[in-house]
């Protein structure tokens, strides 16, 4: 093994390490390190363990500073170059102009809230769909039908869908409204009488 490897393996041998977050550790030459297997790895690697569902940490060698969003945001940069794009350009400009607005902080709220429906819908999704993949009851006419939307499984899951994103809406603006969000803040408190 090479010096710097052994140097950092010794550095990152602490006792219950696999108590814990597994531990990365990104070095000034932009490469990753995996504490938990004492080598190095590539972001593909990493997305490999987010899509394991694995939680990780990713570690300046030298300050300790967490750069976690970053390399996940490398990978998301990476995904949205590389082939089908999810977000379009005209989504992508209204998310950065959130940034420094003050409704920023309730953007990513609202967002990541919606992602976890639509999470959750994906899950009971698959489970409702699973007698779609039966032999006998899987004919081109259902399947049709399931991918035109037409399915009443399809309608009641995003009908669901867009009832949860529509209540969190209407909930983040309740909570502007009774100055819940800014309190103090002119403009945002309950109207007086």
């Amino acid at each position: 093994m090479p010096a710097h490897r052994r140097a950092a393996a010794a550095d990152d041998a602490t006792p219950g390490a696999d108590a814990g977050p597994r531990i990365l550790k990104k070095y000034p030459n932009r490469r990753l390190y995996d504490t938990r297997t004492s080598s190095y790895i590539t972001l593909a690697d990493v997305k490999g363990m987010v899509l394991g569902g694995e939680v990780f940490e990713v570690r300046d060698a030298k300050t300790g500073d967490d750069l976690t969003r970053s390399i996940l945001l490398q990978i998301i940069l990476e995904e949205e170059t590389g082939g089908m794009p999810m977000f379009s350009t005209t989504m992508l400009a209204q998310i950065i102009r959130f940034y420094g607005h003050a409704m920023q902080g309730m953007m990513g709220s609202y967002l990541e809230k919606n992602l976890q429906t639509f999470v959750d819908l994906q899950g009971r999704f698959a489970e409702q769909s699973k007698g779609l993949y039966d032999g006998k009851a899987f004919t081109p006419e259902v399947w049709s039908q399931f991918m035109s939307g037409q399915a009443p499984l399809m309608q009641g899951l995003m009908g669901n869908y867009l009832e949860q994103s529509k209540n969190l809406f209407v909930q983040m603006q309740e909570q502007i409204q009774a100055g819940a969000l800014f309190p103090g803040m002119p403009g945002f408190g309950a109207k007086k009488p």
